[in-house]
Parts: structure tokens; sequence; C-alpha cells
């Protein structure tokens, strides 16, 4: 007896299968990218101290010692995950696993639970580091921390954001992968290698009043800020050689001429 295959049908299975795996990967992307963008808003009134319900400087006022212990913890948290999960040998492994896609919103859905634990645990330590007294001074500073803001911001939507969406959605949609071989500078990188980790620095750094708490957060982030863009430029010289070699002598890190 002869068994007849019909192998268009299980041709036909198969694509079938793996278009709804694209398009659940698709709705997985644009799910977390929202929770993101939620997490990073919060973000902006949790450092400073507006609108959001926990902020830096507010909750029951703990023993110094006993606050500066969990604080530092929640940082530290933060830290490893974001700095492990961030390297190519974590992206390899997991790549080798899962889409490029998935992975790319996996750490990003993780780097928002995160913060999202460290905003809800965050206890804060109120001795006051400085104070600014005059109006002028404390407008001066807010509109700093404004524009620290508006660069993360403006950074994440037309870098990441967009990058992910005619990328990463797009590619990914068709069946196949985004490979990112050629090193694209828009908008403020023509000045800086890193507008997003400056707007970040000017956003944590520029209080009108700033107290103990704050100015642990933002030492340890600032800090943090450092080491992770030596550790990022290490990658990117790794993965472009001299493409980024002759970007990095050319744009400055920060500060346009200057650093």
């Amino acid at each position: 007896m002869t068994i007849a295959v019909d192998h268009r049908s299980h041709r036909i299975g198969r694509s079938t299968a793996g278009s709804l795996a694209r398009l659940l990967g698709i709705g997985y992307g644009v799910a977390v990218y929202a929770i993101f963008l939620a997490t990073l808003l919060y973000a902006v009134g949790f450092v400073s101290g507006v609108v959001v319900p926990k902020q830096i400087d507010t909750g029951a006022i703990w023993p110094s010692s006993v606050a500066l212990c969990i604080d530092l913890q929640l940082l530290g948290l933060f830290v490893a995950q974001h700095s492990a999960m961030a390297r190519r040998g974590f992206k390899r492994v997991l790549t080798a696993h899962v889409p490029p896609l998935v992975e790319r919103s996996t750490y990003v859905l993780c780097t928002s639970l995160v913060l999202i634990v460290l905003f809800a645990a965050w206890q804060p330590l109120p001795a006051v580091v400085w104070r600014a007294a005059d109006p002028r001074a404390v407008a001066a500073i807010q509109a700093l921390s404004a524009f620290g803001w508006l660069l993360v911001f403006g950074t994440f939507l037309s870098r990441h954001f967009e990058g992910f969406r005619r990328k990463r959605v797009v590619l990914n949609f068709a069946g196949r992968t985004a490979s990112a071989t050629q090193l694209r500078t828009p908008g403020l990188y023509h000045l800086i290698r890193h507008p997003l980790y400056l707007g970040f620095m000017l956003a944590f750094w520029s209080a009108p009043v700033m107290t103990a708490g704050h100015f642990l957060f933002a030492g340890v982030m600032t800090a943090y800020i450092f080491v992770g863009i030596w550790l990022e430029e290490r990658d990117l010289l790794a993965f472009f050689g001299d493409q980024y070699r002759r970007y990095r002598q050319r744009v400055a890190m920060l500060l346009p001429g200057i650093f």
C-alpha cells in the first residue's frame, strides 16, 4: 500500500506557524516598548519630584543607615541587570534560542521591571546637600532639567524606537533579521557620541533642592553611565571596527568640541 504525502500542505502549515510566531513577536515588542516608555515617563516625575505619587524624596523616613543600605541594593540590582543583559556574550547565548527581536524586547522589559521595583522601594534620605534660593537660579536649574529629559526622549524616540520599528519589526515580519553593518549617526550623534547619557546626567543633577538620597541616586547613576560608555564603546569598536574608531576620533563623547 502506498501512502501519499502532501508536501505542499506541510510547507503551508510551517509558513502559517512562522507567520503567527512573527506576529506574536511584533505584538510582544510593541507592548514591551509601551511599558518602557511609560516607565521612562514615570522616571521624570520620580527624579524631578512632580506629578507621580512616589518620588525620590517621598515616603516613610527610615534611619539613614537602613535607607542607604536599601537604596544601594536597588541601584546594584539595576546595574547588574542592565550590564549583564547588554553584553554581547549574553546576547549571543539568548539569541541562540530566541529571535533577535524577542531578545531585545526581553532586555527592555527586564530593565523596565527593575526600574519599577527601584521606584517603588526607594527610601528617601532627606538631608539637604544644596538648595537654590534665588528664583532665577531655580528657574535655570529646572530649565536645564527639562532640557536633559528632552534629550533623553528625543534620542530614545529618534534612535531606538525608529530603529526598532523600521529594522526589527519590518524585517522580522518579513522573516528576516536586521543586519547592522553600517554605522549610523543621525541628529545629535553628529555632535556628540552619547546624547542619551548626557540627557540623563543633566536630568539627574539639575535639582533646585538636592537631598542626600537624590545625590546618591545621581552619583551612582553617573558613575554607571561612564562605566556603561566604556563597555558600550568597547562593543562598538569590536563590531564596527575602523568605522567607529574614526567616528570616535572625530566626535566628542558628551560635550561638543570639549569632552
